[in-house]
């Protein structure tokens, strides 16, 4: 493992920012101390609930007898759609399209219609398996095929996005061709299910831990179902076991149905599903068919893109709006198109609801992409590398800088990414090397391949860029932090804290790290959209400054020097020529009544989206990366290896280059599965038969490549004032792994010399690519 871009020097203070600090409960996740929801102890009554799910995909629902479930010994309550105290609606969007639990229609297999909350885990499941539901089946379509034979219904209303004239310079290009590219869905695989606790309060109070990544929405779905104000709703997450964007709408209906148990039978409630309840009843990756025109020329250069995103979004909106916007956005991936046409189609299906997963929809919009590169690459006989270098965005003034949604590029830097990892992997030699060995080799291919990333920064929902923290500073000199943002293994709270540590001077050690809740930092946005640290980073900061002022207001004042001469060393102060430890500064500071508190706010400057006209600035920034892979495919079984792979990527001036380099290992095997493991079945009646570790294949330790270098670019720096001039890294190298399906291309294009594009869907499972080797073998 390439560990050369870890800061290793000392500091004089413990924790600064850009210094690489473990995540502050690594330590307890592997000694299991780590504390999660179904590890608080419980109160004393708990009460534990199960759902009753549909086992149709679309019918109505003629009857449903509950009196077994209702007479199982220790059974409490049994809660139908009818028992909502408020709307019976979860719907994250606001469109009121998806019930808490389905009253008169079940829309997918594994809907739940009831509720059972009972004395214990075991008898409350047990139960929920005694009703006798009478059903009158109705026609249903799961695929983005079907959906489309039987009337192609949205959810929501597409977006295109269009510059130039796309169909007459189609009608002019030297060379042009059409495909269609199917990229399967991907379940989070979060290591914790969902889970919700519920604590009954006096009066209209109720207080909720819940493994969700968006406390603000929990406590809004909470309070408009119990129809109490958000005041009365507290929630509070110290960490999640994963999200990955699964837990950003998906924990809206677990939380909602122990609030209102709660309430009922004003005891503790706690709701956790098993793994196949989880995978059943909640929402994944939505599955995408992008159908394209391509218009280039002999050179390989991009002239026309005319292409339409239809997506698998499942029977209600969920984020399928936001999703496939943000497909569109990122169908460029770091190609300017110069004339263009795009169009999303998010459809409905009898299904569950398909949400958020990291990369958003980007991560489809831009393997659709690399498709394009990659057919007309095969078409005019060049190395994909070269026509994407062809193609890339240019410098400002160049001409080539503006993208489909009419932003401009203005901090490029995917050039030097790719010619700096193309020299440093050896990327030429390796491929030459490669097709000289596939000449020879029966039954062994191998395949290489460069792709870049850029991935656009800030939520496309211009609202959500804002972010609140709270800082105490306590007359002994400890630190309290509290922010809006929710650690999900990131290490988002460790970043955030050496934001603090270093406004102050002071070791990491004295900043104490909350639990996110609701009743400390009010309307926060969800953890997502890699944007946790942009803005929680520059909200503690904010409050960080606003007591730094008065500290140095206060020295100034009391020590007759110039505000200028207060300056904060490593734990402690210089004041004119008197140096004082930070304790006793603080201590006089409390004597002299200054306030040692302050909440802060941060909200992204210069973004703006007008999605009707499809124009506007809806990224703050880019992040960029980029990827090489080599793979080795048995062309006998399908099967294949990660041979090596080489990443360089860029996190601007990295807060803490430690977490950011595991972030990019994560992200990139995460990809990795998406795209050639991990594969969604929904059998003919509707059924999800991939629901358990048993029928759905994440990638393993050992299926990492063996030879796995991660660097960062060390002389990257963000053109904005970012917190540090850092950038996002939860999202971007997600798409690296983008590389090794075209590495699996290419071994397979092998096969027929290289002369035809294999059009390789994802994932690329050991069957896809038997079958494709298959069907280049007769060409």
């Amino acid at each position: 493992m390439d560990t050369t871009s870890f800061d290793k020097t000392k500091t004089a203070i413990d924790g600064p920012m850009h210094a690489s600090l473990r995540h502050d409960s690594a330590h307890k996740h592997v000694t299991g101390s780590a504390e999660y929801i179904d590890d608080i102890p419980e109160p004393a009554g708990l009460v534990h609930g199960a759902l009753g799910l549909a086992d149709r995909a679309h019918a109505e629902i003629v009857s449903m007898d509950l009196s077994e479930v209702e007479a199982t010994p220790g059974v409490l309550w049994v809660m139908t759609g009818k028992d909502m105290p408020g709307e019976n609606d979860i719907s994250s969007g606001g469109r009121h399209d998806e019930p808490l639990l389905a009253e008169t229609k079940v829309e997918f297999h594994g809907q739940p219609i009831f509720a059972v909350f009972a004395e214990t885990r075991d008898i409350a499941r047990k139960a929920a398996r005694k009703a006798k539901i009478t059903y009158k089946d109705l026609p249903h379509f799961t695929d983005i095929d079907t959906a489309i034979e039987n009337g192609g219904a949205l959810v929501i209303d597409p977006m295109t996005l269009k510059r130039g004239d796309a169909k007459i310079e189609m009608d002019v290009a030297s060379r042009r061709l059409t495909g269609t590219m199917r990229i399967g869905g991907q379940e989070h695989f979060y290591l914790e299910s969902h889970i919700a606790m519920a604590v009954p309060g006096e009066d209209d109070e109720v207080t909720l831990w819940s493994s969700t990544q968006h406390p603000s929405e929990i406590q809004h779905i909470v309070s408009h179902i119990l129809q109490v104000p958000s005041n009365a709703v507290t929630v509070q997450v110290r960490r999640m076991g994963g999200g990955f964007g699964g837990k950003e709408t998906q924990g809206n209906q677990f939380a909602a149905l122990c609030a209102i148990a709660a309430k009922k039978l004003n005891r503790a409630v706690k709701i956790r599903p098993d793994r196949d309840e989880d995978m059943t009843a909640t929402g994944k990756r939505h599955d995408f068919r992008v159908d394209y025109e391509l218009g280039f020329d002999e050179e390989g250069r991009i002239h026309a893109v005319d292409a339409t995103y239809a997506a698998r979004c499942g029977f209600s909106s969920d984020l399928s709006g936001p999703v496939t916007d943000r497909a569109l956005f990122h169908a460029d991936s770091s190609y300017f198109y110069p004339h263009v046409h795009l169009t999303s189609r998010p459809l409905k299906t009898h299904t569950v609801s398909n949400t958020a997963f990291r990369g958003f929809g980007g991560p489809q919009g831009m393997l659709g992409a690399e498709r394009f590169i990659e057919e007309i690459a095969y078409a005019v006989g060049k190395d994909p590398l070269d026509i994407r270098k062809l193609n890339f965005y240019g410098e400002t003034g160049s001409g080539r800088t503006t993208t489909p949604y009419h932003q401009e590029v203005e901090d490029n830097i995917i050039a030097r990414i790719v010619e700096e990892l193309e020299t440093s992997s050896d990327y030429r030699a390796r491929r030459e090397a490669i097709i000289e060995f596939n000449k020879t080799s029966q039954v062994i291919r191998k395949g290489i391949a460069l792709t870049p990333v850029k991935f656009g920064i800030s939520f496309t929902m211009t609202a959500f860029n804002q972010a609140g923290a709270l800082v105490h500073i306590y007359n002994d000199g400890s630190i309290h932090l509290n922010h809006g943002g929710t650690e999900m293994g990131q290490g988002l709270y460790t970043k955030v804290a050496q934001v603090v540590a270093d406004a102050f001077q002071v070791d990491i050690g004295r900043v104490k790290i909350t639990a996110t809740t609701t009743g400390k930092v009010p309307n926060t946005s969800a953890t997502a959209a890699s944007s946790g640290t942009d803005l929680n980073g520059m909200a503690a900061y904010d409050a960080a400054r606003q007591i730094r002022e008065r500290l140095i207001k206060f020295a100034a004042e009391n020590w007759k020097v110039p505000e200028e001469e207060v300056v904060f060393l490593p734990n402690r102060v210089r004041i004119g020529l008197e140096e004082i430890a930070f304790n006793d500064f603080i201590k006089k500071a409390y004597f002299a009544r200054v306030q040692l508190s302050a909440a802060g706010f941060y909200k992204t400057p210069k973004i703006h989206w007008d999605r009707a006209a499809g124009r506007g600035t809806p990224f703050y920034y880019f992040a960029y990366g980029a990827a090489c892979s080599e793979v080795s495919i048995d062309t006998l079984t399908g099967e294949y290896l990660m041979e090596r792979t080489d990443i360089l990527h860029d996190v601007g001036k990295s807060l803490n280059p430690a977490i950011d380099i595991g972030q990019i290992e994560g992200a990139f095997v995460q990809g990795m599965g998406w795209l050639t493991t991990e594969e969604l079945w929904w059998d003919g009646k509707g059924r999800l038969r991939t629901h358990a570790p048993s029928t759905y294949k994440i990638p393993l330790a050992s299926d990492r490549p063996k030879s796995f270098n991660v660097r960062l670019a060390e002389w990257a720096e963000n053109a904005e004032p970012t917190i540090g001039r850092s950038k996002a890294v939860g999202e971007p190298p997600f798409m690296l792994a983008i590389s090794v399906l075209e590495a699996l291309s290419m071994a397979v294009a092998s096969i027929a010399d290289y002369k035809v594009c294999p059009r390789l869907d994802a994932p690329a499972t050991p069957e896809r690519v038997l079958m494709a080797v298959e069907r280049l073998k007769k060409v």
